[in-house]
């Protein structure tokens, strides 16, 4: 008999009587359970690393970064994906996020969305997704049938595929060729995976995309130099950055951010 797979993310809390606590012992206990989110992130750094090195590769020949989830892990991805270009000053279509029921899930729940094996890959073909690129799927429970299916659509098709999961041994982890398995262990409130699992999938997408941008070529030194001037926030980080750099007072500074578009291209044409 075959052992069915058994999911963490649904088993009980290790808390019971949540509401009879006190309000300063829940966010306590909840504080509690944060703490070990980044001790189980660590145990996969090496998993992370090499998927930032595959992708690198890959965005040196044209490829891109695809995320795809349902939910809170859909959510976290087309997060990730929309920090991009105004961090980087990469262009939209270099990382993209995906969410079962499309955009409209954003914000609000579409019913049985998720639970469509074929949509993802229809989803990705709209895209030209091809082997240059990198998917990514993202599940706690590793058991989605968007991500499932899109994941095994791709992988067929020669791309290079990677299962974000709070499960391990789960069907995503499985499937997918570089498998990142997050045990967070039990949710403070049982099943809820928008808390540990979903914290852990957003620090693993922030080391993801910051080192790939770094690898290729986005970052100098600790400085995001290509980000877009979209505020006076940003204005004022840039000519401050070109400041340091080029030991220029605040107004020269700024006049050559503002002539050259942007850090990079300002200190390299006054240097």
């Amino acid at each position: 008999m075959v052992q069915k797979h058994i999911k963490i993310t649904e088993e009980p809390s290790h808390y019971d009587g949540l509401d009879e606590m006190e309000t300063l012992d829940i966010v306590t206990h909840i504080n509690n359970e944060d703490k070990k989110v980044a001790e189980a992130v660590e145990q996969v750094l090496p998993q992370v690393s090499k998927v930032v090195d595959e992708m690198a590769k890959r965005f040196d020949k044209g490829g891109r970064l695809f995320y795809i989830g349902a939910g809170t892990s859909g959510r976290l991805g087309i997060l990730d994906a929309s920090e991009i270009p105004p961090t980087f000053g990469m262009p939209h279509d270099k990382v993209i996020g995906l969410i079962a029921g499309g955009d409209q899930a954003i914000r609000k729940a579409v019913e049985n969305a998720e639970d469509d094996t074929k949509q993802a890959w229809k989803d990705l073909q709209e895209y030209d997704i091809n082997p240059n690129d990198v998917l990514v799927g993202i599940a706690a429970s590793g058991t989605t049938p968007y991500v499932l299916g899109g994941v095994m659509d791709a992988k067929a098709n020669g791309i290079l595929t990677v299962g974000i999961t709070n499960n391990p041994g789960s069907p995503l982890a499985q499937s997918t060729n570089i498998p990142i398995e997050v045990n967070v262990g039990p949710e403070f409130l049982t099943g809820s995976t928008r808390m540990k699992s979903g914290t852990s999938q957003k620090l693993v997408l922030n080391m993801i995309s910051t080192a790939l941008m770094i690898r290729v070529g986005r970052v100098k030194g600790n400085k995001m130099v290509h980000m877009q001037l979209s505020n006076t926030k940003l204005v004022d980080r840039g000519t401050r950055y070109i400041m340091e750099e080029l030991g220029l007072d605040y107004d020269e500074a700024e006049k050559a951010l503002k002539k050259y578009g942007s850090v990079k291209m300002a200190i390299d044409a006054l240097k």
